[in-house]
């Protein structure tokens, strides 16, 4: 008899357990939990290895996200819940923060005050678990040379505040440009930046950028910086940029440097040209083949195609229906696709 009730109890059980869907949506959260693989807390601390970046259990890793356009423009965009939507609806693993340096764009040599909207954004994100990056833009200044002074004293300051942080990635110079400028000179500040970051945090990735607007790339091949866990800055724009830069890549990629594409685009590169979808598709096709990061300008409403929201978004409305995600443009659109893609197939 006891026996009899003993089965009735373990029948029944059976039956309330696959009834009851919240018991198994709890277990499945946690088992989705414990298998992301798209946060820092899998992959912690990230390191280069050859031309590869890998994680802390020596996996190879493939950051991607999108970039912020200039803070001091449009900071209100850049909300804890929009990071986060990214994050959780789009797929992103990195977010970049753009800090302008040049004055006449009111970027941080002139309006200090810079600084602390940046880390305001940066700790938003390490508390997405994501990884992000610290962009010092310059763009008009061309030359990294000329606020070099500031540069370091920027990045000792903020490599001691995030020295213990694997969330962090510091970019030392986005865009170096100008007809005379060659790698030689990037290199030589390169040098005086990497060293000043390396005293406070000596593990973490840093992004150096390259000449011509992070094109001309094959002069490192013979004279690489000579510093652990390094990365190149490539920059590519679908409207203007193909299988030539693509080329050089495969060269440097060969001698096994490592290559960041901190940022790209689907215009030409004045960012408000017709939308190049078909050569952006082969760009990523290209990507995913040689498994590169790569970072996508620009979360903004600027009214330019490379903008991902439309001009009509505004970040400080109250209407409930406000998720930016109502407000995507054309490019958004299909940028937010690709993401999506990478999200579907767990990539």
């Amino acid at each position: 008899m006891n026996f009899f009730k003993m089965l009735v109890f373990i029948f029944c059980v059976g039956i309330y357990l696959g009834m009851n869907n919240d018991f198994y949506n709890v277990n499945d959260a946690v088992t989705k939990e414990v298998i992301d693989k798209n946060t820092v807390s899998y992959n912690g601390w990230l390191k280069v290895d050859g031309n590869k970046l890998v994680n802390q259990n020596n996996e190879e890793v493939q950051l991607k996200g999108l970039s912020t356009h200039g803070v001091q423009w449009f900071r209100n965009i850049y909300s804890y819940d929009n990071i986060k939507i990214l994050k959780d609806d789009w797929g992103i693993n990195v977010f970049r923060v753009a800090m302008y340096t040049e004055p006449i764009q009111d970027g941080y040599i002139k309006n200090k005050d810079l600084k602390n909207e940046i880390i305001s954004i940066v700790d938003e994100a390490i508390s997405l678990d994501l990884y992000v990056v610290i962009d010092w833009h310059i763009l008009f200044d061309g030359d990294p040379t000329k606020y070099q002074d500031e540069a370091i004293k920027f990045f000792d300051e903020i490599s001691k505040k995030y020295k213990d942080t694997p969330n962090v990635i510091f970019e030392i110079c986005n865009e170096p440009n100008g007809e005379q400028l060659k790698w030689e000179k990037v290199k030589k500040y390169a040098e005086k930046v990497i060293s000043t970051i390396r005293k406070n945090a000596p593990d973490s990735i840093i992004i150096v950028g390259t000449p011509e607007w992070c094109k001309d790339i094959i002069p490192i091949i013979n004279n690489p910086l000579n510093f652990d866990n390094i990365m190149y800055s490539v920059h590519f724009y679908a409207g203007t940029d193909g299988k030539e830069l693509r080329d050089k890549m495969d060269k440097l990629l060969d001698k096994q440097l490592p290559i960041f594409i901190s940022e790209c685009g689907i215009t030409d590169n004045t960012g408000d040209s017709r939308i190049y979808e078909t050569e952006f598709n082969e760009w990523i096709d290209y990507i995913n083949n040689k498994k590169l990061s790569w970072i996508f300008w620009s979360f903004s409403n600027k009214n330019e195609n490379s903008s991902v929201l439309d001009k009509s978004y505004n970040p400080k409305s109250s209407n409930k229906d406000n998720n930016f995600n109502n407000y995507l443009s054309k490019t958004g659109t299909i940028i937010k696709s690709i993401f999506q893609k990478y999200k579907e197939e767990n990539y």
